[in-house]
């Protein structure tokens, strides 16, 4: 099927873009289903009496074990291959999530969407993003990496007003499995339509001589030590340490705070379901443009001052978001483009700077590590939002405190330089 493609593909549109559209559909379905638990939260609340500390709980699980995994998943995918490690991944979460309906006692929550689709998940977004725009781009990985990043949001925009409708009219129950059938049907074009590297398909990567030389096909050794070998040199690297701090700043200001408790924020002001995740999902339609063109940006300017102004511009709306909602007719419109435009703009220059400090070689395992910083961040943000949201009746602190450690990330990483010495090609 790869075969048949590359000689129907037009002279000029090489097969990299080909695997990246494979890629994005992974990452957007990844999207959608780590929307999911957002979308039913009070549903769940209402219909199996648990509190919303006890399924934020589970949440955290969720995006610290999702963060986790990035550093060893990109090793397996240099171990194993692509492909087999996506594949299985997304059997796994297709099987738990699809048993999810059946679910009635808290531990079947921690377990299945905390502990199975934390994990499975972890192997099937961000990381995986970096490994592939490593392995078949030479030029463009701004780009290439700004629109898998936008996947994130694409699937937002697909997946959050059409399942918080099926929970409106339908209960929480149908959307689970409307999530494991999409795990299910991406399989296919992943089976069928992405090579482990440009070599299988005859090609170099995208922006790559046609005279250069192969590179050597590797494969790296057991995945567990490969991953902790990468952080232990990368721990040396006070550049590591400020990019993985600013990380977890992102992680907890967008997946962990917002993309977990928008929805049931909105609801404390009065917007249903469908409401709140319609304006979840205008906010993804607008960090569609906005990574995509973060990520033609980080081609063409300072990494570190495009990080600057994202973290700034982000800690700013989040501050004002508490008023917005007093705000009769433009309050959340304007929080929704501000913030929208900014959600996770922040990766394209992240994924730049770590390839330029640590190599082509190394850099999507490190950027691993740093994911697990900013799923760790999530993770805090989620438990810690909806513990203060319990015991305080509201989300103004929590989203206080999240916009100032945003404005601080914003001076932090004006601190890191590149260290050519370290990078390999």
């Amino acid at each position: 099927m790869q075969q048949l493609l590359v000689r129907r593909l037009p002279p000029k549109v090489h097969y990299a873009w080909v695997a990246i559209a494979v890629v994005f559909l992974v990452m957007l379905v990844t999207a959608g289903m780590r929307s999911t638990p957002s979308g039913m939260m009070q549903a769940m609340e209402h219909d199996l009496g648990w509190s919303r500390a006890t399924i934020s709980a589970a949440l955290s699980i969720n995006l610290a074990l999702f963060g986790l995994t990035g550093p060893f998943a990109a090793a397996a995918m240099q171990r194993f291959g692509i492909r087999p490690t996506v594949l299985t991944a997304l059997l796994i979460l297709a099987g738990s999530i699809g048993l999810s309906s059946l679910m009635t006692a808290k531990w079947q929550m921690l377990l299945i969407w905390g502990v199975v689709v934390g994990l499975g998940t972890g192997v099937t977004a961000m990381t995986l993003g970096a490994t592939v725009v490593s392995r078949w781009f030479s030029a463009r990985r701004g780009l290439a990496m700004g629109l898998l990043t936008a996947s994130s949001a694409t699937g937002q925009l697909l997946f959050l007003p059409v399942l918080a409708a099926v929970v409106e009219h339908h209960g929480w129950r149908p959307v689970v499995l409307i999530v494991a059938a999409a795990a299910t049907l991406v399989l296919i074009p992943v089976a069928l339509l992405l090579p482990e590297q440009p070599e299988n398909v005859g090609a170099r990567k995208f922006g790559e001589a046609a005279d250069a030389p192969l590179a050597p096909a590797t494969r790296a050794g057991n995945p567990i030590a490969v991953a902790f070998n990468a952080l232990k040199e990368a721990a040396k690297v006070r550049d590591f340490w400020l990019l993985f701090f600013s990380f977890f700043v992102c992680g907890a200001s967008t997946n962990g705070y917002i993309g977990t408790h928008f929805i049931a924020m909105c609801g404390d002001h009065g917007l249903n379901e469908v409401q709140g995740a319609s304006i979840l999902a205008t906010m993804g339609a607008l960090d569609l443009v906005g990574t995509t063109a973060s990520g033609w940006l980080s081609d063409r300017f300072n990494a570190r001052v495009l990080l600057f102004w994202y973290y700034g511009l982000r800690g700013l709306a989040l501050m004002f978001l508490p008023w917005a909602f007093g705000i009769e007719y433009f309050g959340l419109p304007v929080f929704a483009l501000f913030y929208g435009l900014d959600w996770i703009a922040t990766v394209p220059p992240t994924v730049r700077l770590t390839t330029d400090i640590f190599g082509s070689q190394k850099a999507p395992i490190v950027f691993g590590w740093i994911v697990a910083g900013h799923q760790l961040g999530a993770a805090f943000a989620a438990l810690g939002a909806g513990l203060l949201r319990s015991s305080l009746g509201n989300y103004t602190l929590a989203t206080m405190i999240s916009g100032g450690l945003c404005v601080i990330s914003a001076l932090v990483v004006l601190r890191i330089y590149r260290q050519p010495a370290l990078a390999t090609a």
